[in-house]
């Protein structure tokens, strides 16, 4: 009986000290959720800023043009280096030119016969018309003699024209720079056999004297900026200087202008092209290079904050406002465009609003804050 007892007191006591315990537990959870966390704030106020919106470029040289041969042969001779400046006309490549030096001769040759074929026919025409004339001939007769003529008179012109291809393909063995640029990979060496049937051509002259660098911008930008000026030109001449980070991540020297915008929006991206003109008076940029178009826009009482002041859920950017001292998820909405730091709020805060500046998705909404 006595055993009884003692263990039911035992037991009375262990559920005490747990009741104590879960109470104390308790009050520690109500007291810690009490009080306040002391965070880094930041009043909202607006500015005049300008936004630097980033687009991945790629740069190409005002014209890449490829070098392929007009008529087959062995490469015989190869006068300029990779990367080498040419001139216009300046000789890069010469081909075999026996085979078209022989096709010259025999054209000139037939040139020749034919033409004594002209003669022959002229002859024989002039002497049966004035037999005609005397009625010793029939008609039939002489017109046979001007048929003859007219064929002899086409041969020569055939003749004449072969002789032409002939030379002209005389000319193609010499292969002359199109334009003034830079010479790329030089692909085939002396004694290949090249033709027109290369796909690659035997190089690329660059004229990079003037850069064009392609990047895309999203519809809605494009958009606006047809909203603002009324129409693609007068958007394009409104448009601010643009600079080009190389991938060294140092600035271009030369600025760039907009040049054209595409008017087709891409169906997969949403996106549309834009083509900008830079001077390349030193060869800096390089032809198939890539780099960052920077466009500034000025903004005028725009709210910005630190990106770090802000957190996303799917898709959606909130910012964590303290009102009667007390945090408060808010939703934003941002320009699209940004510099990697900052966001410009289109909405959602206004002049005066205090926001936890830093990690604020880490904050519990209707927990008490106090300033750092």
């Amino acid at each position: 009986m006595r055993f009884c007892n003692y263990m039911r007191i035992n037991r009375l006591l262990i559920l005490a000290a747990a009741l104590l315990l879960m109470v104390s537990c308790q009050n520690k959870a109500q007291k810690e959720q009490n009080d306040p966390e002391i965070h880094e704030l930041l009043t909202v106020t607006a500015q005049d800023y300008t936004l630097d919106a980033e687009y991945p470029a790629s740069i190409q040289g005002a014209q890449d043009i490829k070098i392929i041969p007009r008529v087959e042969g062995h490469l015989m001779g190869v006068y300029v280096k990779e990367g080498e400046r040419v001139r216009e006309g300046q000789l890069l490549f010469r081909l075999d030119d026996a085979p078209s030096r022989a096709a010259v001769e025999s054209a000139n040759a037939n040139v020749q016969m034919m033409t004594a074929a002209l003669d022959k026919a002229q002859l024989e025409y002039n002497g049966k018309k004035n037999l005609r004339q005397k009625s010793v001939i029939s008609d039939f007769e002489l017109s046979l003699a001007e048929s003859d003529l007219n064929v002899a008179k086409a041969n020569l012109a055939a003749a004449k024209a072969a002789l032409n291809s002939a030379r002209n393909d005389l000319s193609y063995t010499e292969i002359r720079s199109p334009s003034n640029g830079v010479v790329g990979r030089i692909i085939y060496r002396k004694g290949d056999l090249v033709g027109p049937s290369i796909q690659d051509g035997l190089t690329v002259v660059a004229d990079n004297r003037q850069m064009r660098v392609y990047f895309s911008m999203t519809e809605k930008t494009v958009m606006q900026y047809l909203s603002e000026h009324k129409s693609m030109e007068a958007a394009i001449r409104q448009m601010p200087e643009l600079r080009l980070q190389l991938p060294n991540g140092t600035f271009y020297e030369h600025t760039g202008r907009v040049e054209s915008i595409s008017g087709v929006v891409d169906e997969r991206t949403g996106a549309v092209s834009v083509c900008a003109r830079f001077d390349n008076p030193d060869g800096m940029l390089l032809s198939g290079g890539t780099g960052k178009i920077i466009i500034p826009t000025e903004l005028h009482n725009a709210i910005v904050i630190p990106q770090e002041a802000t957190y996303s859920i799917q898709d959606k950017v909130y910012v964590m406002k303290v009102v009667d001292g007390k945090a408060v998820a808010s939703m934003i909405q941002v320009e699209p465009q940004n510099n990697g730091k900052e966001y410009v709020v289109i909405s959602g805060l206004q002049e005066g609003d205090v926001i936890i500046a830093k990690g604020a998705g880490f904050v519990e909404e209707g927990t008490k804050i106090v300033k750092s």
